[in-house]
């Protein structure tokens, strides 16, 4: 989860002072990366993936499942071995053959493990991926207790419900001051309490995350949380509930555990030069609605069926950060910029590439940024679209300053630079390579929800890595739409059965002539047409348009893969068919009716201990 450092975090009361320093230093970071790194070439298409995991503690006796604080514990066993190899290594810069890599993330109860080396290039070794998945869980379930579990899925549904921790906790603390949750359920690495203060500081009022309900049969209309302890006063903020922060007919929560406390699938790939990353980074932001549909795993959350069945929003709510001057609800006094979204959404603009499919009119959301970054950084060589995309970045505050690192050497530190790039949390990242390191240009696809089974990760992590490939090898493929189309896709996304129910805009053709993908386009001229599709049809394709699996089948086609990891790759494509076409239920789908065909469920909405013991 971002930039990880240890040190001493600064409350929000002291980083506020510091933050356009911070920017400063960020922004001549990038300068010196983007001015040695510019012109770098031929960068193999490595790629990783990273799953966040849950671990339960089952209480058979009682039928209860419930959040386990050792995650953290374990963690530090799991890294153990990693940086005992690390400190073997015989030469500087070598890094040793390790299965997987374990990093924290924000809950105590979550572990974050990736491939402890980049995938390699080679079509072959996407077969690889499902039993390095296999083998991470495989890893973490032979330290468990008898009584525990690993579970990977997008929230979880008694987060903030009742009994749901172990050991038990009061929800009193300090840096999240929640109605629901208590602070040990952060990660104790000083980075994560700190953040979820600070935002709670800066913003001036605790986080107001509001889930539409499920209305089930028995469900009250309207439906007023009986939960909530409108009446503590334990905090100042504790009477933000009552005054309007929890809407009727909504599931309310109130911290920023909540959404990052939700576990997602994300996937890294390395682009041979920063113009392919560019390339990548638009054209795969076009597709993030979509695949955030088709893996949608999050109907639940504090214990009631949602109206929703993905965490997005969720996290959306969940850190952002802006004062009510910055949110529009007051006039501009104190603060720079009113600024429409959370840090965490969808792009707001399109970075370009030489490919030659850029409009400006897909920009077509009027884009906040720092119009004096923008300058200094246009006077200093960077082209206008990502001179935008930084200036946008840093309109932002750094949520977490170390009082060690505040002094860099620019010319070979990027600390400042990640502070405010890794608190930008969009669909996907544009992640420029790290100063005196061999890692390239990259782009982080981030809208999937991580999936129960190693099947079904491993499945979308192949079908995203070949629609990138494919993106790569045909220049014609053009999936521009405007910014604002994205938005409404994003939102559409969210709704309950969305890939049955929802359409969302996409280009009417995005071949053009040229290449073997565009064979049967004919000379088609796409324009800047944007219709309404299934995902359905974006996805398998009809009779008007190609669909985006038999591109990646045309790509496959179009290169030498033996029998035997086609019919693997195969597999894993007519998973993401079934998906799309709805023969294969998602998660959401699947746990909204095993909730609602449990003998215990009432048809009001809520889903008992009980019932999530069984579901769990």
């Amino acid at each position: 989860m971002g930039l990880l450092s240890l040190g001493t975090p600064l409350p929000w009361d002291q980083a506020r002072h510091l933050a356009r320093e911070v920017r400063k230093h960020g922004i001549e970071q990038f300068l010196h990366i983007w001015r040695n790194m510019k012109d770098r070439q031929k960068d193999r298409l490595l790629w990783g993936d990273e799953i966040e995991y849950m671990l339960i503690s089952l209480d058979h006796k009682n039928r209860r499942a419930r959040l386990s604080q050792r995650g953290h514990e374990l963690l530090n066993q799991l890294q153990a071995e990693e940086n005992e190899r690390l400190s073997q290594a015989g030469m500087p810069g070598e890094k040793p053959e390790l299965e997987a890599l374990w990093r924290p993330e924000f809950g105590r109860y979550m572990i974050e493990g990736t491939p402890g080396q980049p995938y390699k290039s080679t079509v072959a070794e996407l077969t690889n991926v499902e039993e390095n998945m296999k083998r991470r869980r495989d890893i973490v379930s032979g330290m468990l207790k008898s009584n525990e579990m690993v579970l990977s899925v997008g929230s979880y549904p008694e987060l903030g419900s009742g009994d749901f921790l172990e050991p038990p906790h009061k929800a009193n603390g300090q840096f999240s001051r929640s109605l629901f949750l208590p602070d040990e359920v952060i990660n104790p690495h000083p980075r994560f309490r700190t953040l979820a203060g600070n935002i709670r500081e800066r913003r001036g009022s605790k986080v107001a995350i509001n889930m539409p309900v499920f209305h089930d049969v028995n469900t009250p209309s309207p439906f007023i949380d009986p939960t909530i302890p409108f009446e503590r006063s334990l905090f100042p903020g504790d009477s933000e509930a009552k005054e309007g922060a929890a809407l009727a007919d909504h599931i309310y929560m109130d911290a920023m555990g909540f959404g990052m406390g939700c576990c997602c699938l994300q996937i890294t790939l390395q682009a041979p030069n920063v113009d392919q990353a560019r390339r990548l980074y638009d054209q795969l932001a076009t597709v993030g609605a979509v695949m955030m549909t088709l893996s949608a795993s999050s109907p639940i959350f504090r214990g009631y069926l949602t109206d929703v069945d993905c965490r997005w929003n969720v996290i959306a709510a969940a850190v952002d950060d802006r004062t009510p001057e910055e949110r529009g609800e007051r006039p501009l006094s104190k603060d720079r910029f009113v600024i429409p979204k959370s840090r965490y959404g969808t792009i707001d603009t399109f970075l370009g590439s030489s490919d030659g499919h850029f409009k400006p009119e897909y920009n077509d959301l009027p884009l906040v940024y720092d119009r004096e970054i923008h300058n200094y950084l246009v006077g200093s060589g960077i082209d206008d679209l990502m001179a935008k995309h930084v200036s946008h970045l840093f309109i932002r505050d750094p949520l977490v300053i170390f009082e060690e690192l505040l002094d860099q050497d620019d010319s070979v530190s990027a600390d400042h630079f990640e502070n405010i790039q890794s608190t930008n949390w969009q669909n996907v990242r544009f992640k420029p390579p790290p100063p005196n390191s061999p890692i390239g240009w990259r782009v982080e696809f981030r809208p999937l929800e991580v999936q129960v089974t190693d099947f079904e990760n491993a499945a979308f992590s192949v079908f995203t890595v070949l629609l990138a490939r494919a993106l790569l090898a045909f220049s014609d493929i053009n999936m521009y739409i405007p910014v604002t189309k994205m938005d409404i896709n994003m939102e559409r996304a969210h709704s309950r059965d969305a890939v049955l129910s929802q359409k969302f805009y996409f280009r009417r053709s995005i071949l053009s002539g040229g290449s073997r993908a565009s064979s049967d386009a004919g000379d088609e001229d796409c324009g800047d047409e944007v219709v309404e599709m299934s995902v359905g049809e974006i996805v398998n394709g009809s009779l008007e348009f190609v669909g985006l699996v038999p591109i990646v089948q045309m790509y496959l086609d179009s290169i030498e893969v033996e029998d035997s990891v086609r019919a693997k790759i195969d597999s894993y494509i007519g998973f993401i068919q079934g998906r799309a076409d709805g023969s294969i239920a998602t998660a959401a789908a699947w746990m909204r009716d095993f909730v609602r065909s449990h003998p215990a469920y009432k048809f009001d909405s809520a889903v008992s201990p009980e019932i999530n013991y069984d579901l769990v």
